[in-house]
């Protein structure tokens, strides 16, 4: 397949990147690629988030596949000191809480956490920055209408000093800062029991939240809408034999065993599942979510979002 495509280093890729699974040359980044502006992929992942908002926007040079390349919970992703009074998303009303990206698909699921405690984006003071001084200082509100609540930290400020300076009650970020799970550790996620808050999430809402998903250019699919079901298939098959990997040659902690059979027993044997069909409420509620954010005026209707209706034509048994 004479297609080149710009992921990240997901596990669940490396199967196409090596070859194992013949398919497009896939090139392993250290950043999603701009898939509006870097001509030297015909595709590769982005930002769920910016897709949503482009295709509301009438802009269709890009276009998505359901295939989210990445997904978590995000209740872990919410940190406090470990001296923190904070317990639960409530207790952050009217607080001060830093993140490293205001438009980011992360950090619109991780404030919808708050949102379902009632705390909307009205009901907080945000700083939009770097998480430590290992991170640039650009531009991380992307370009968006926001509230006066809502700036970036002055000079540039890291969020992890203005956590531990205590002019913030909390930072949202998807990565730890160093140091972070050292037994005299300054910080603690919010949640103290982050797995059996997750758990119960998806038991209310049935899914894992999708952040990152593969698309393509959109002169590339009309040159060959064929390969929208080939990628699937392709990306499904990946998948699969990563997962086969791990459950024999991938112990990456002392527990995976136990891991494996705990999201097994939680999830399923596939816990991201791609296709239309399997990320059909996924994909409203994210949209709904950026509309009560003020990210997007109204949803986009899933045959202009996800044009090609596409599912794997092989399941994971």
């Amino acid at each position: 397949m004479k297609l080149h495509l710009g992921v990240r280093h997901w596990d669940h890729v490396i199967p196409l990147a090596l070859g194992d699974v013949p398919g497009p040359a896939v090139t392993r980044l250290e950043a999603t690629p701009d898939l509006w502006g870097s001509p030297e992929y015909d595709g590769g992942e982005t930002s769920f988030s910016r897709y949503v908002r482009a295709r509301a926007a009438g802009d269709d040079r890009v276009v998505a596949l359901p295939i989210f390349l990445m997904r978590g919970f995000r209740h872990r992703c919410i940190i406090v000191r470990r001296d923190a009074t904070a317990e639960t998303a409530a207790d952050l009303k009217g607080g001060r809480i830093g993140l490293t990206g205001w438009p980011d698909s992360g950090n619109t699921w991780t404030r919808a956490i708050l949102a379902e405690a009632g705390v909307g984006i009205h009901d907080a003071e945000w700083q939009v920055g770097p998480l430590t001084a290992a991170h640039p200082v650009v531009d991380r509100i992307g370009g968006v209408a926001v509230g006066n609540n809502i700036r970036h930290t002055a000079d540039g400020a890291r969020l992890v000093d203005l956590l531990l300076d205590k002019e913030l009650d909390a930072v949202m970020t998807p990565f730890m800062p160093p140091g972070f799970h050292a037994e005299d550790s300054l910080y603690r996620t919010l949640f103290r029991d982050t797995r059996a808050e997750e758990r119960e999430y998806y038991g209310r809402h049935g899914y894992i939240p999708g952040i990152h998903l593969l698309a393509l250019r959109k002169e590339v699919l009309e040159e060959r809408p064929e390969i929208a079901q080939q990628l699937i298939d392709l990306f499904e098959q990946a998948k699969q034999l990563s997962f086969q990997r791990r459950n024999k040659l991938m112990d990456i902690t002392p527990w995976h065993n136990e891991e494996i059979g705990v999201t097994t027993r939680t999830f399923g044997p596939d816990w991201m599942p791609y296709g239309v069909s399997a990320d059909r409420r996924m994909v409203a509620a994210f949209q709904d979510h950026l509309v009560a954010q003020e990210l997007l005026a109204q949803p986009v209707p899933a045959e202009d979002l996800f044009p090609y209706q596409i599912d794997p034509l092989e399941k994971i048994a």
